[in-house]
């Protein structure tokens, strides 16, 4: 059975990850002319910060020096998070984004635009806004109706403890 480079890369790395406490998202080999890149992303349910991306980074770059699954050529290794707009895929991700704004795309429903407020294992509960001075609405969402599922970056709104002050 053969087995691709980023399966190999991903067995080699993921305990280490694992280790300094961070889920591996994704792997992703480019080559960008003459060069490849190896891209690492990392998070945690706390998030990562500068000081863990750089002790993964040193760990994995260590690792990967020993062995050859990245061939003989040169290589860069990026090692980062999945940043402000992320897609969620898994479990974890959907709960990691709890209380943020999604834009979900639904199987039957189109799109739907709401605020995830709680994740179990069948499903989420989310708040849609209101529109024109509506009250916002409740809704009830299967994982096996979300086609797809993105973060959205909001720059307005406010925090909980300024909406409680």
């Amino acid at each position: 059975m053969s087995t691709t480079q980023s399966e190999r890369l991903r067995e080699l790395l993921d305990p280490l990850v694992s280790s300094q406490g961070l889920d591996l998202e994704e792997i992703e080999v480019e080559t960008v002319g003459r060069k490849r890149v190896l891209r690492v992303v990392v998070d945690s349910d706390e998030g990562a910060d500068l000081d863990a991306i750089a002790d993964v980074s040193r760990a994995l770059s260590a690792k990967l020096d020993e062995t050859d699954v990245m061939g003989s050529g040169e290589y860069t290794l990026e090692v980062g998070t999945p940043g402000a707009e992320r897609e969620l895929k898994e479990h974890r991700h959907y709960v990691r984004a709890t209380d943020r704004l999604v834009k979900f795309q639904l199987a039957e429903d189109g799109e739907l635009l709401a605020r995830i407020l709680r994740v179990e294992d069948d499903g989420l509960d989310v708040e849609v806004p209101g529109v024109k001075g509506r009250k916002p609405t409740a809704r009830r969402l299967a994982f096996g109706d979300v086609v797809k599922a993105r973060v959205q970056v909001e720059f307005n709104r406010k925090d909980k403890k300024e909406e409680e002050a």
